[in-house]
């Protein structure tokens, strides 16, 4: 197969952020465990693994645009999710600002956005497509 530009494009972003989130969860495994609290390092982990889980489905999302399009928007939302959710409990965890805790939802929704369009895209039917 084939990848398109765009899907070579948003590809590479959703594998730099796994790859970003393996390097995040090894820093907080090692780097962080002796600098914050408990639960700073528990908002560190679960940033990571989000994002872990969000870039995956990117890829997902980046490999079905072979059968349909529409699937762009969901590596688009898993993107900007992983930017507000995760972003915000990393610079919350390192600096302790707890006010950037109100950023963080506003990634969970786009994450769930994410999800829901993968799941209308599985949904609805596609031409070309092997019944």
């Amino acid at each position: 197969m084939q990848l398109s530009r765009v899907q070579q494009r948003w590809g590479a972003i959703a594998t730099l952020q796994a790859f970003i989130s393996v390097a995040a969860g090894a820093f907080g495994a090692h780097g962080l465990k002796q600098i914050v609290a408990e639960q700073n390092l528990a908002w560190w982990q679960t940033a990571s693994q989000y994002m872990m889980y969000h870039s995956l489905g990117g890829i997902l999302a980046v490999v079905l645009m072979a059968v349909s399009a529409r699937f762009l928007w969901s590596v688009k939302l898993f993107t900007l999710g992983n930017l507000l959710f995760s972003g915000s409990l990393f610079v919350m965890t390192l600096t302790d600002i707890r006010l950037l805790g109100a950023i963080t939802p506003i990634g969970g929704v786009l994450y769930l956005s994410g999800w829901l369009v993968l799941l209308i895209g599985f949904l609805k039917p596609h031409k070309n497509v092997v019944n």
